[in-house]
């Protein structure tokens, strides 16, 4: 297999690298010692034309950054079968413990540790995750090797199926991020150094070194396979766009708000319930919208709030209660899918969203703008196939869950994990009373929930499970110390901020007060809740990206073109013509049991698919 390295010039046009393909022993790398075999300039016109005709022999491309060269192809017609992501990559190695030695880990900040900033937009606050603390609420083929990359580089792409914790300690030092938030990857991307700019060959040579030395090689690569194909997935999908029907959209908000209003204007429901909100608190002039003036009207009322949140207004008993819920709810509609958002992101009957992969800590993607990640149920029968087509929508069952069972080899949460209901099966065997029970233990166990029915339920999951738990709770130990975890392929935590130390230093030095202690046993608790969550939630990121692979190749060979339209974390929807759906669902199911292969060889997990045909998004759930 060649590699291809695209250098994008700085007037125009680029230059294409032929790399020498490298021996087998070495994984199908390829061979930088003599430089490129062969090196073309391409005007920026012929651009699209000659990728296409190279295209054919398969190579992997290597990109500075997908989301900026993919894009123009895809406009001209042309997709790629593989790449190599080099500023994905890079973030990967830069911290993974795997490779903390390596002379790109160890190296000091340069232009590849600066991330491309989407232009920002009016729904990008809305759509940011920046820590996994958002989350929390109760809450060996060669079709294998094919997904991610060809047969002849299996040995490179895959690796061992041996199984090793996923908790790797270090020493403990100064980092980013404070106490228990970790830093938005988009908020302020990392300034370049000065210098010239990026050496593409140089970059590629620096993050092979680092995989090869690393201490699990062949799971880091299946890792920046999966996470460079993601890339392509992203920028396809916002290409094709989610089939939209903007009618359908405007009809569910007239029902919901009332006809559209004028600019500036509140929808006429919103003005009703204004109203309503004013009358209860007896603040003629109140703007609910103002969430100062809304906490003081509550409080002057007598409402014992400390905030404006849902939960807290909810516990109430007052008139004024049942209008601000109902108010704060299609507020939130309004503002977020309202007009103006179907204006700006519906096009041509399609919904483009900007998915950023690898945007959150754990590798879960985000999104710059468009909220895919937070498409509320009240707007979803606007998702609608096009005549003569149908959307497949599938989620993966109890996926944490399952990934836990997998990672730790406990036999006995195995057996669980084969049923289409792990809770369910968990209440069977008498683990615990019922479904319900058996969700917030598990739940609580993966995201350390410290109190109610969760907490209570740890003792009985700790005696069914002890190898799932355990892991779990290495990894919040670890935590609490301060020291980085890493998923399952090598995906490493961020180290806590400067001012978590401060906390833990002052704690521990002499005559330290009982505040400076309490507060840095909190401190280390909610970091513990963190890289606690880091290693699942993490590895079920890697799951979902290379169930998302392998599906793309297999789509690719069904004809009429069905294709990937919608990815949120566990969930996946095709577009596909009615005449090849069930193959479409066959599909789906075989790339959710590859993905399981890949990451885990041969481990008796069964990771369970819920999968509905279907012509609008709302008859899915």
């Amino acid at each position: 297999m060649s590699w291809i390295v695209v250098e994008h010039l700085a007037g125009g046009g680029a230059v294409l690298h032929e790399l020498a393909p490298g021996d087998a022993a070495a994984g199908g790398a390829p061979d930088l010692s003599r430089g490129p075999t062969a090196s073309v300039q391409v005007a920026s016109d012929d651009l699209a034309a000659v990728v296409a005709a190279r295209e054919a022999d398969r190579p992997r491309w290597v990109l500075d950054e997908v989301a900026l060269r993919y894009p123009p192809l895809l406009a001209a017609g042309v997709r790629l079968d593989r790449c190599h992501d080099l500023r994905l990559c890079h973030a990967i190695l830069r911290t993974s413990a795997s490779c903390s030695d390596s002379a790109l880990a160890t190296a000091v900040p340069g232009p590849w540790d600066a991330r491309h900033a989407p232009e920002p937009d009016a729904a990008a606050e809305s759509d940011r995750q920046p820590t996994l603390f958002d989350d929390l609420a109760p809450p060996e083929s060669s079709d294998a090797a094919a997904s991610l990359g060809s047969a002849s580089s299996w040995n490179f792409w895959h690796g061992s199926g041996a199984r090793a914790s996923t908790v790797v300690a270090s020493s403990p030092s100064g980092g980013e991020g404070e106490g228990g938030v970790v830093p938005d990857p988009l908020a302020e991307p990392r300034t370049p150094a000065e210098g010239g700019p990026a050496d593409l060959l140089a970059e590629l040579g620096a993050q092979l070194e680092a995989v090869a030395g690393s201490e699990q090689p062949g799971r880091l690569r299946l890792l920046l396979a999966a996470e460079s194909t993601g890339a392509l997935v992203a920028a396809e999908m916002a290409h094709d766009g989610m089939p939209w029907d903007a009618a359908e959209h405007d009809r569910l908000l007239t029902e919901l708000l009332g006809p559209r209003p004028a600019p500036g204007a509140r929808p006429a429901r919103l003005e009703e319930l204004a109203a309503q909100i004013r009358r209860a608190l007896d603040a003629p002039a109140l703007n609910p919208d103002s969430q100062p003036d809304l906490l003081h009207a509550l409080r002057r009322a007598g409402l014992d709030v400390t905030s404006t949140r849902r939960s807290e207004i909810a516990a109430q008993q007052h008139p004024a209660v049942e209008p601000v819920l109902a108010y704060k709810k299609l507020s939130r509609l309004l503002s977020a899918n309202g007009w103006a958002w179907l204006d700006t992101w519906v096009r041509d009957g399609r919904f483009r969203p900007d998915y950023v992969v690898g945007g959150v800590v754990t590798g879960r993607w985000a999104t710059s703008g468009g909220g895919a990640l937070q498409l509320p149920a009240q707007i979803r029968s606007a998702v609608r196939a096009e005549p003569g087509w149908t959307l497949v929508v599938a989620d993966a069952s109890q996926l944490e869950p399952r990934v836990l069972a997998a990672m730790s080899a406990d036999g006995a949460m195995a057996d669980a994990a084969r049923g289409a209901d792990l809770y369910q099966a968990l209440a069977d065997a008498g683990t615990v009373s019922s479904r319900k029970e058996a969700k917030y233990g598990m739940l609580g166990a993966i995201y350390g929930a410290t109190t109610g029915v969760s907490a209570a339920l740890m003792p009985r999951l700790t005696a069914a499970y002890p190898r799932a738990i355990g892991l779990v709770e290495a990894a919040a130990r670890a935590g609490e110390r301060g020291e980085v975890v890493s998923t399952w392929l090598g995906r490493s935590s961020p180290r806590p901020g400067p001012s978590w130390w401060a906390a833990r230093e002052a704690a521990s030095g002499e005559g330290a007060d009982a505040r400076d202690v309490a507060e840095a046993r909190r401190r280390a608790r909610d970091w513990g809740r963190f890289t606690r969550n880091f290693v699942v939630q993490g590895t079920a990121a890697e799951w979902a990206l290379c169930w998302m692979a392998a599906l793309r190749r297999r789509l690719r060979d069904l004809p009429g073109r069905p294709h990937l339209v919608f990815f949120l974390h566990d969930e996946v929807m095709v577009h596909s013509p009615v005449g090849v759906a069930e193959q479409v669902v066959e599909a789906v199911r075989d790339a959710a049991a590859e993905a399981g292969r890949l990451l885990f060889g041969d481990a008796p997990v069964e990771f369970a698919l819920d999968v509905a045909v279907v012509d609008s998004y709302d008859r899915a759930t």
